[in-house]
């Protein structure tokens, strides 16, 4: 079985969207934690409603393309999501594969660990919340330490209660 961690985000009625991705992956693969959910600024232009993030362990048997796929994405498709070419445009849900064991990928419209992950504060500090002893595969670099060396001052937590449900 692998350790994955898979990134959320919604600002398109995100309580509900939220959680109903929680629910849904955890149909789907065995859930072993979820970060914080954490209320963000969008990236790109202004004007957008706020994000809400999270990350969440998973394990599973599904190798990591799939995963992303025919999993990550026909969840998103149940949720409404429809991709454009703006990638900043407002969404009802995001899952992205941000982490999956110690598998370093740049291929196929995937790749792993997610670059992101080292100057996305709502990606890193949750990932770290989750496994802050991590290493960054391919790297000798701490996920606890790129959590701290960002800044978090546009991340508030938002109440607990969002995934008591899932």
């Amino acid at each position: 079985m692998a350790q994955a961690f898979v990134a959320v985000g919604s600002n398109i009625n995100p309580e509900v969207n939220v959680r109903a991705a929680v629910r849904l992956l955890a149909e789907r693969v065995q859930i072993a934690a979820v970060s914080t959910v954490y209320r963000t600024e969008p990236e790109g232009p202004p004007g957008q409603p706020s994000f809400y993030n999270c990350v969440i362990e998973v394990t599973t048997d599904i190798p990591a393309h799939e995963f992303k796929f025919k999993v990550l994405r026909a969840i998103e498709s149940e949720l409404g999501r429809q991709r454009t070419s703006d990638k900043y445009a407002p969404r009802p849900i995001d899952l992205d594969l941000i982490l999956y064991d110690d598998l370093v990928l740049n291929a196929d419209g995937l790749v792993l660990p997610d670059p992101d992950i080292r100057n996305r504060p709502f990606l890193a500090v949750p990932l770290a919340e989750l496994a802050p002893g991590l290493t960054l595969p391919g790297t000798n670099v701490r996920i606890a330490e790129l959590a701290t060396a960002l800044r978090t001052d546009k991340m508030q937590p938002v109440n607990p209660v969002i995934l008591s449900a899932y």
